[in-house]
């Protein structure tokens, strides 16, 4: 038995001197090729925020538990392959010596129920999601499933090793039991006792367990070792690197958008050299380096992929591949780029390695590396594209995949980043953009409409809007930012009227821009045009700066009525210098209605759901505030079974509003089916954009006679004034509330 166990253990140590040998190279060959990407400086701090942030996410699995069951048998699994590498260290001494346990800790009790409970659970947590994934399989459930386009061999090899390594330590801890070599007491131990009263005594089985223990968790690391690319394995280790990372330690990387960076600092376009600063991403070294940390940590959970509206609607955007595809291009180039080579993005000729010994060199590098090094991050079949342009152009930027990924990967900056080289310098984009991008050039909005008729809004008015004519008043409190939908969208203009309104009933102090107010530049931006936004967002952000000159920051007020408007204020003019305090109308006016300065007295007696705008939801949290004056107007409300942080999409966003859907179904028929389905008369929301998508979509079915004519989309703000302005008599005052105030109005104040 001796000389079995001292070959076992000189088997043992073998296997794990290949497997240390293996993985270190791997490791430092990961390292230089994320160090690749571009440098980016604003990662590091502050450490306190950024670890507790990891932590909390980590342990706490606070974005896996958005799915619970699966959650949290990832979670037994995660502590499982942590809390029990402390065994697989200790095996090492079992598999020569059966009795050899750390003194003292081999026989406590509270460690050694610890351990048993995560061999327990290991096995359990590793049995459940490979059942989970069978059960979602592609063959059973086609695109639906999540799983569509994820490695399956890895991803079961790493659940099998899961469940092999709880068995292997149950196993040995029941044989120790059953050979009276386990010391510690029965209570912290029970499955393992139970077990070994009727395994028999053997000694040897303990070392074979050990050894077993042990050959599986190295022939793991030898098989992560040859794959670098096995996301769903190295995710184990990167994970609390990307998470640390993450663009905005208290935050998902939502709301703004990256700003455009050149060498590790935001580009300043009237000193950028096209020869040497880098426009968005042409290659994929282009990207930063916490790109290549994104794409080597994704699992392939296709958590992104389940919510994502254009997969969800036969587009042929995953945001999962998109990842994927760029996490193999980027390993596959790795070697070409680690030996110096760089390819001229205008001809494509090497600029890299030159010089009389420059085909020596290149002959050096792995003909792979060279093959992939030629082809184009974006393009077609025929081009043999990395990422192809449909799939680019498919994304509405609406944030849920990066709401949803448990790791915090970027999607939306990644792509936003492909979109601004092919436009800036490919200049290669869907043809319908053309338009756009002349519109705001020249007229200074997506719709092509003179600037001076940004007030035609307010001449049906029965009071005057305050105009901004040089100097803001002391009484001021806000400045309505109304948009370029809600001057120019005639849809859009009723939610402008009626938020106005509001506010004059409310007796708010506010005043417009009127012809002086331009487009934010949402579109341009999400479209890729960079240039064109900066130059949008600095003409606003001179105009505000002047009319706020004299007020200090915590009263410089913007209420805005367009989710895309609301978030390019609040979260992208900082980058540009302009720092103000930005609400949504839904929040002003919930506030309003809780301070009983606005007081529904008629309730709208319909059935009522509500769509969330991403641009207000998934991007600013802005959740409660619509869904509190839904109720408050009296309405009976509805929810849509994707809502809050899983809402469908419309598809307008993205800049998508501009183009054509020429692939699957709809998105903003998708959601109107979804709408449609809980039987409600009206369909609120809080963003022109949302609005316009969704009444063209209820159109569509209307015409098709899948809805009632009587199917309508307005927005929370038109829904809260047909039920003030009906209990004020037109006398232009909110009431005293007493009026059927005990449903309505006092729901409304315990709403807030």
């Amino acid at each position: 038995m001796v000389a079995l166990q001292l070959v076992l253990g000189l088997i043992c140590l073998a296997v794990t001197a290949v497997a240390v040998v293996m993985v270190v190279r791997t490791v430092r060959r990961m390292v230089r090729s994320i160090r690749l990407g571009q440098p980016d400086p604003n990662r590091k701090g502050p450490f306190g925020t950024r670890f507790s942030n990891m932590l909390k996410e980590v342990l706490g699995h606070t974005r896996m538990l958005k799915w619970s069951h699966v959650g949290v048998a990832h979670w037994f699994v995660m502590l499982g392959f942590g809390g029990l590498s402390l065994s697989v260290l200790v095996a090492y001494g079992e598999v020569f010596h059966a009795p050899f346990e750390i003194p003292w800790l081999g026989s406590f009790g509270p460690w050694n129920l610890i351990v048993e409970i995560l061999g327990v659970t290991t096995i359990l947590g590793g049995i459940w999601l490979s059942a989970i994934r069978q059960l979602n399989h592609p063959r059973r459930a086609g695109r639906v499933s999540r799983f569509a386009g994820s490695n399956f061999w890895q991803a079961y090899f790493v659940e099998a090793v899961v469940v092999l390594e709880g068995v292997g330590i149950m196993g040995l801890r029941s044989f120790k039991v059953s050979s009276d070599l386990f010391h510690a007491p029965v209570w912290s131990a029970p499955v393992s006792f139970a077990l070994g009263s009727i395994l028999p005594a053997s000694a040897f089985a303990v070392s074979l367990f050990a050894a077993f223990k042990i050959l599986s968790a190295m022939i793991w690391v030898i098989v992560i070792a040859s794959n670098i690319t096995m996301g769903v394995a190295w995710h184990r280790f990167t994970a609390f690197f990307n998470i640390y990372f993450k663009r905005d330690p208290e935050r998902t990387a939502l709301g703004a958008l990256k700003p455009m960076m050149s060498n590790g600092a935001p580009i300043d376009f009237e000193e950028a050299e096209p020869d040497s600063d880098t426009f968005g991403a042409g290659q994929v070294e282009d990207f930063s380096w916490k790109g290549w940390l994104d794409f080597t940590t994704c699992t392939e959970c296709g958590r992104c992929q389940s919510q994502c509206p254009a997969w969800n609607t036969a587009k042929p955007l995953s945001p999962k591949m998109l990842i994927t595809s760029l996490r193999d291009h980027a390993y596959a180039k790795a070697p070409y780029l680690l030996e110096g080579g760089k390819k001229n993005p205008m001809t494509g000729e090497e600029a890299g390695i030159t010089g009389d010994d420059a085909d020596e060199r290149l002959g050096k590098i792995d003909a792979l590396a060279l093959a992939e090094s030629e082809k184009p991050l974006v393009g077609g079949p025929e081009e043999a594209g990395i990422i192809d342009p449909e799939v680019l152009w498919a994304c509405t930027s609406c944030g849920a995949c990066v709401e949803q990924c448990p790791v915090d990967i970027e999607h939306v900056d990644h792509i936003v980043d492909m979109r601004r080289y092919q436009v800036m310098i490919e200049s290669n984009f869907p043809t319908e953009l053309g338009g756009m991008f002349k519109n705001l050039e020249n007229k200074g909005n997506p719709w092509g409409q003179n600037n001076k008729d940004r007030l035609a809004w307010a001449k049906d008015l029965d009071f005057e809007v305050p105009v901004f004519d040089g100097e803001l008043e002391e009484d001021v409190e806000y400045l309505f930012w109304v948009g370029c939908a809600g001057a120019f969208e005639d849809r859009a203009k009723k939610t402008t009227q009626a938020v106005a309104e509001l506010l004059h009933i409310a007796g708010v102090k506010y005043t417009v821009l009127g012809p002086d107010e331009g487009c934010t530049g949402d579109p341009a931006r999400r479209a890729g045009n960079e240039f064109l936004f900066q130059t949008l967002a600095e003409q606003n952000v001179e105009t505000l700066n002047s009319v706020f000159e004299n007020r200090e920051p915590g009263k410089r007020k913007i209420v805005a009525t367009c989710a895309h408007c609301f978030n390019s204020l609040a979260n992208e003019y900082g980058q540009l210098g302009g720092n103000y305090e930005v609400v949504h109308h839904t929040q002003l006016l919930n506030r309003l209605v809780r301070e009983k300065r606005l007081v529904p007295v008629a309730p709208v007696t319909e059935d009522v759901t509500y769509h969330d705008p991403c641009y207000i939801g998934r991007h600013n949290k802005v959740y409660e505030p619509p869904r509190d004056l839904v109720n408050a107007s009296g309405a009976s409300f509805r929810e849509m079974p994707r809502h809050a942080d899983r809402a469908m999409c419309c598809g307008a966003g993205g800049a998508r509003m501009w183009m054509e859907e020429r692939t699957g179904k709809r998105i903003n028929l998708d959601r109107v089916d979804e709408a449609l389905g809980t039987a409600s008369s009206k369909v609120a929301t809080g963003c022109p954009f949302c609005k316009v998508m969704l009444t063209d979509g209820m159109t569509t079915r209307q015409n098709e006679q899948v809805a009632s004519e009587n199917v309508e989309v307005v927005d929370v703000a038109q829904l809260l004034l047909q039920s003030v302005k009906r209990g004020t008599d037109g006398d232009g005052s909110g009431g005293d509330g007493a009026q059927d105030s005990d449903g309505v109005a006092a729901s409304a104040e315990s709403s807030g």
